[in-house]
């Protein structure tokens, strides 16, 4: 792929007054009901630029390719394309899981690209959240003990501030009733809530979602839905979310679509999200 990158096209649409506080003080997410105004944008977060990724050795694919990328606080970016469009790979460097193969990518305005393993591992446990389109729960353990897994690795708290961090998210996600059970014994919705509630536990500036709602159907994506619009509405965090669900996808505050490894539009919906 030796031709030009063509630049995205921003479609910008007038944004709301300013709404909900941008404190991030504990408080019950939201899984169904109205929903709060977006908040206003925070500072540049995340950032890529001139970003590509080529796999092979002898005969080089490009899926990424020169892709540029601001995101702010407070944002919940929806991310879609068709399947190769380089959605999951882009979602991979940004999460400083994957190396690129040219550019850099900045998180706070730290260049991650540059760091070690163990500082890039620091970093994402500091600093990010992870949902996947699978939950990932460890079926030997309970709910409770599922989510104090992060912090009890992270090491900043005592365990029994952990165990109450726990209950208070569990809590939040309206799963205290469930801390003690197995995830076999949960629904595939309350599953990926449990993944959710895990991946905020050790508030994280970013939450970054591979397809969460693509094993779950209509209701309980619908309800995975209203706890990240809850999560940036009402805490505060930005989110970037890679799906098929168009529905979904049209629900976010901005809207990036790829193709070719290449974001050729960037939609701002914070008007039309409402």
């Amino acid at each position: 792929m030796s031709e030009q990158a063509t630049p995205a096209t921003r479609t910008s649409q007038p944004s709301l007054p300013p709404g909900a506080s941008s404190s991030r003080a504990p408080q019950a997410v939201s899984v169904a009901g109205p929903r709060k105004p977006w908040q206003p944008l925070g500072a540049p977060v995340l950032e890529c630029h001139n970003l590509m990724r080529e796999l092979g050795t002898s005969v080089k694919t490009r899926v990424l390719d020169q892709v540029d990328l601001v995101v702010h606080e407070r944002e919940f970016v929806s991310l879609t394309g068709m399947s190769g469009s380089g959605k999951s790979t882009l979602l991979y460097l940004l999460g400083v899981l994957d190396r690129p193969s040219a550019g850099r990518v900045l998180l706070d305005g730290v260049d991650v690209s540059a760091l070690d393993d163990d500082d890039r591992a620091r970093i994402r446990s500091e600093k990010l959240g992870f949902v996947f389109q699978f939950h990932f729960l460890l079926p030997e353990f309970s709910v409770l003990e599922n989510v104090m897994i992060p912090m009890l690795r992270r090491g900043a708290r005592d365990e029994q501030s952990i165990r109450t961090k726990a209950r208070s998210v569990l809590e939040q996600m309206g799963l205290g009733e469930l801390e003690q059970r197995k995830p076999s014994q949960l629904s595939g919705g309350q599953q990926q809530r449990v993944s959710v509630a895990r991946a905020v536990a050790n508030d994280p500036r970013i939450i970054l979602a591979d397809e969460p709602t693509g094993n779950l159907d209509t209701r309980n994506g619908e309800q995975v839905m209203h706890v990240f619009e809850s999560l940036v509405r009402e805490q505060g965090i930005t989110v970037l979310m890679v799906t098929h669900e168009r529905s979904f996808a049209a629900r976010a505050s901005r809207q990036l679509v790829m193709r070719d490894g290449r974001i050729v539009e960037d939609l701002d919906q914070r008007e039309a999200a409402e």
